[in-house]
C-alpha cells in the first residue's frame, strides 16, 4: 500500500504544529507562541485506520514575511501541490485571502482538502461560516482545538474526515504487477543485478515491492543475478521476466522468444504514471541536438556513485546513442526544477515518492511543452529494445 502524504497548511500561529502533535500522539513539532516557529516541513509517519500509512507534514506559515519567510512559504506550497490531502487551518472565523489563495491552489492542482477551524476553545465556528465554506468548496469543514483535556473528540472527528477524503483515491490505486502479466501459478523470473548503489545486504526497494506483489498474486517466483542466466531457461518455463533497466540488453538477449521482458522501473512508471505520457515522449530522444539540456528527475536523495544509473549511466547512454553533445541537470528528491529550457526530462521509477508527487511534478514540466519519459523506457529505447518482440509484448500487456 502506498504511503499517503497529508500536509497541514495555514498562517503562522494557526496551531498547525499543535494539531500535528495531537494527531500523531507525539511531540513531533516544536510549539511556541512565537510566530514562525516552524521553518521547514516536518514529517511524521503514522497509521490511520481505514487509510493505512500516512506522512503527516507540518509546514511554515504561508504568511511568513521577509526574503527568508518567502522561501519558507514557497516550500509549504511545494508540499501542498504534491500532497494526497491537505488540512487547511483557519481561526476566529476568518477565512480570508491567504486561506482562499491556498484553497484555489489546492483546487487547481486537484488536491482534496479539509477545512479546519482551529482554536475552537477561543472562538466557536459560526454556523453560517461553516455552511458557506461547505457550499463553496464542497469539502468537509470541521472544528478543532489543541487543548489536550478536550481535544479527544475533535481528533476523532478529524481522523474520520481524513479517512473519508482519502478513501476514493485508495480505491483507484493501480496494481504494481497486473494479473495480465502474472497471476496464480505463473512462473516469473526476476533478474536482480547487485550494483554499487544497492544497500548492503538488501535488495533495492523496487525489487522488494515487485517480489511482494507477485507473491500476493500467488505467482511462483525465481530470483537470480544476470550471471546465472545461461542455463535457467533450460530448467524451467517462465511466463514473464523482469529485470533492472541497466541489465536490459544482457537479459533480453538471453530470453527465448515468446516470453515478455520488462523492468522494475517501467512497472513503477505504469503504477505512478502518467505512463501514456512517458511512452509517447520517449521517442523525443531521437530529436536531441548538440547543446540540448536534459533534466534527470530523481525522487529520492542518495549518495551518487561512479556507477549511478541517473547521474552516470543514463547520460553516458544518451550521449552514445545520439552522438550529440548534451548537457544534464539533476534534481534530487522533490526539490524545485531549475528555471531552464529543456529538450527532455527523464523521471526515475519513483519508488520513494507517491503517485501524486510524481504526477504533480511531471505534469508541471509537461505543461512547459517538455517531453517527459521514464528511466526504464529511456534505457530500453536507447538500447534498441523497442525492436525486441519480447519487450514490446511486455509493453502491450502492461498497457491493457
Amino acid at each position: 500500500m502506498e504511503v499517503r502524504n497529508i500536509v497541514v497548511l495555514g498562517r503562522r500561529n494557526a496551531g498547525k504544529s499543535s494539531l500535528v502533535n495531537l494527531l500523531t500522539g507525539q511531540n513531533v513539532s516544536i510549539v511556541s507562541d512565537v510566530a514562525g516557529t516552524t521553518t521547514d516541513p516536518v514529517r511524521k509517519r503514522m497509521e490511520i485506520k481505514g487509510v493505512g500509512p500516512c506522512n503527516i507534514i507540518d509546514t511554515a506559515g504561508v504568511d511568513d514575511s521577509g526574503d527568508v519567510g518567502a522561501l519558507r512559504s514557497s516550500r509549504s506550497l511545494n508540499e501542498a501541490v504534491g500532497a494526497d490531502l491537505a488540512l487547511l487551518l483557519f481561526t476566529g472565523n476568518s477565512f480570508l485571502d491567504y486561506e482562499r489563495n491556498l484553497a484555489a491552489l489546492l483546487k487547481d492542482n486537484g488536491i482534496p482538502f479539509i477545512i479546519v477551524h482551529n482554536q475552537e476553545d477561543l472562538e466557536h465556528l459560526e454556523d453560517d461560516v461553516r455552511v458557506s465554506l461547505t457550499d463553496e468548496y464542497k469539502c468537509p469543514v470541521v472544528r478543532f482545538t489543541c487543548l489536550k483535556n478536550i481535544s479527544g473528540m475533535y481528533v476523532e472527528e478529524l481522523v474520520e474526515a481524513i479517512a473519508g477524503a482519502l478513501k476514493h483515491t485508495g480505491e483507484t490505486e493501480v496494481e504494481l504487477v497486473p494479473r495480465s502479466l502474472a497471476g496464480e501459478g505463473d512462473r516469473v523470473l526476476l533478474v536482480c543485478p547487485i550494483d554499487k548503489g544497492a544497500p548492503e545486504g538488501r535488495l533495492i526497494l523496487p525489487q522488494v515491492k515487485v517480489l511482494r506483489n507477485l507473491l500476493d498474486n500467488k505467482a511462483v517466483v525465481t530470483v537470480i543475478q544476470p550471471s546465472e542466466l545461461k542455463d535457467v531457461f533450460q530448467k524451467e518455463k517462465y511466463k514473464l521476466v523482469i529485470t533492472d533497466s541497466q541489465a536490459f540488453s544482457e537479459v533480453a538477449a538471453a530470453v527465448p522468444e515468446g516470453i515478455p521482458v520488462g523492468s522494475f522501473s517501467i512497472l513503477f512508471a505504469r503504477r505512478k504514471g502518467p505512463f501514456d505520457l512517458f511512452l509517447k515522449s520517449v521517442s523525443a530522444i531521437d530529436n536531441l541536438k548538440d547543446g540540448d539540456r536534459v533534466l534527470i528527475l530523481e525522487s529520492c536523495t542518495h549518495r551518487a556513485t561512479c556507477d549511478d544509473i541517473g547521474r552516470v549511466r543514463i547520460p553516458a547512454l544518451l550521449k552514445s546513442y545520439t552522438g550529440k553533445d548534451l548537457a544534464f541537470d539533476f534534481v534530487s528528491g522533490l526539490d524545485p526544477v531549475p528555471d531552464r529550457k529543456y529538450a527532455l526530462a527523464i523521471q526515475c521509477g519513483g519508488c520513494m515518492a507517491t503517485s501524486r508527487q510524481i504526477q504533480s511534478r511531471v505534469e508541471s514540466i509537461a505543461e512547459e511543452k517538455v517531453p517527459v519519459t521514464n528511466y526504464g523506457l529511456a534505457i530500453a529505447f536507447s538500447k534498441g529494445l523497442f525492436g525486441n518482440r519480447n519487450f514490446t509484448d511486455f509493453l502491450t500487456l502492461v498497457d491493457e
